[in-house]
């Protein structure tokens, strides 16, 4: 399908799985469909879309919004019944407390004329957040197509791998499809496609390899970098705009862009500032923490231990493991050890969470116990994207985390721990 490929980009495997599952309008589908991958790597953007060119009678239902159970189901009979009624008829507002309900009142809905010869797709974004409901709800889900008698086919949307989801009593197992990370080519590609039509594509392609190759082994995530390709082309383009280069001056417009890329690398994931601000330090020329906004970092106030943790995991991101044993083992020898500093220069680097947690307890005076008051600090430190998740608890080694602050915002909130940072 030509215009499928031109639309969906470096996921030909993926879109050509989905099609021959989803088969004919009228056919059977499998049951229940998990599909699974890092964020960003085109599995919601992928499902709609091949829905929609497909035009296969769905439903779409994020599980953030419906954060109890009567939402979740409440959304998804409505959705349908609309889909269902004819334009000019007025559906009345579908309510829903049980599963049992919900496949009752499922069949009613789905025995309309347009719906009764054609597969209907139920699909759940952020599907982990089903793991909090109620028991029966995700083997309900699972088994939908027999308990309703329907042609109907649940894909569940997730970060994290089927192993994490599966219920202890057993349940049907959904057909999973992975869904990789882009590689620096994909991603390439993908950006590339972006560009201006006042520009040409090779320009802008040229654009793109240069902010791949200073933010690539920082940042992978699609959406993080097109959002810094589209923040900083008005700056690599200024001299062609000016009449002080060509497109092919690639030299000239290095040395324009390369110092306010630096600068945007201190706003990775943080969004520390706005895209209005981002084009004020521009043409002010100014420093990123001159900038006063209601995000600025220097107005964090963290609770206690949260800020011992980030002090930790900004240790962990940037010192070799090997290090750890020389420099936390005994406090004594902090001062006499000195590592150079051209780590910082490499970025952060991901760590697991036990590393994190032992260096918490070397740096805090007091003891301090494993409870879920450090771990709830953690997730919150996440939340603020102070640090980023770059694993998930379904890998082996546990979940693995990245510090995303500078080190001044590091002594910022820590000024009384400077003697920390003389082996940083």
């Amino acid at each position: 399908m030509p215009h499928l490929e031109n639309v969906v980009l470096c996921r030909e495997s993926q879109v050509s799985t989905l099609q021959s599952l989803f088969g004919e309008r009228h056919h059977f589908s499998f049951p229940s469909i998990f599909i699974y991958g890092h964020t960003a790597s085109g599995k919601t953007y992928v499902t709609q879309t091949l829905l929609k060119t497909l035009e296969l009678p769905h439903v779409f239902v994020n599980c953030v919004e419906c954060f109890t159970l009567r939402l979740l189901l409440e959304q998804i009979l409505n959705k349908l019944n609309h889909l269902s009624s004819s334009e000019d008829g007025c559906s009345t507002e579908i309510t829903c407390e049980t599963f049992n309900d919900f496949v009752r009142l499922f069949k009613q809905v789905t025995a309309a004329e347009n719906l009764k010869d054609q597969t209907v797709y139920i699909v759940l974004d952020k599907a982990e957040y089903l793991r909090d409901m109620e028991a029966n709800l995700l083997p309900g889900f699972l088994r939908l197509q027999e308990l309703a008698d329907r042609n109907v086919t649940v894909l569940f949307l997730s970060e994290i791998v089927w192993e994490k989801f599966r219920p202890n009593t057993g349940c049907f197992e959904p057909f999973v499809l992975y869904f990789p990370d882009y590689s620096i080519g994909n991603l390439q590609k993908i950006l590339s496609h972006d560009h201006p039509p006042e520009y040409s594509a090779d320009f802008y392609a040229a654009y793109i390899n240069i902010l791949l190759g200073v933010f690539y082994t920082v940042c992978r995530d699609l959406k993080e970098l097109r959002h810094l390709a589209v923040l900083n082309f008005p700056k690599y383009c200024e001299p062609v705009v000016k009449g002080e280069a060509s497109e092919r001056d690639t030299r000239k417009l290095w040395r324009n862009i390369e110092p306010h890329l630096k600068k945007a690398m201190q706003t990775v994931y943080l969004r520390e500032i706005s895209s209005s601000q981002w084009e004020k330090l521009q043409k002010d020329d100014t420093d990123p923490g001159q900038l006063k906004g209601l995000s600025a970092h220097t107005h964090v106030e963290l609770p206690y231990y949260s800020k011992f943790i980030l002090i930790a995991a900004y240790l962990a991101s940037y010192n070799p493991a090997r290090t750890d044993k020389r420099f936390f083992l005994k406090k004594t020898s902090f001062l006499k050890k000195h590592e150079k500093t051209s780590n910082h220069l490499l970025g952060p680097k991901p760590f697991p969470l036990d590393r994190l947690l032992a260096i918490l307890y070397s740096i805090v005076d007091s003891r301090v116990a494993p409870t879920a008051n450090i771990f709830s600090q953690i997730t919150s430190l996440v939340t603020l994207q102070l640090l980023t998740l770059v694993g998930h608890d379904d890998q082996l080694d546990g979940p693995k985390y990245k510090c995303t602050v500078s080190l001044d915002f590091i002594r910022a909130i820590a000024s009384i721990f400077q003697f920390l940072f003389s082996f940083t």
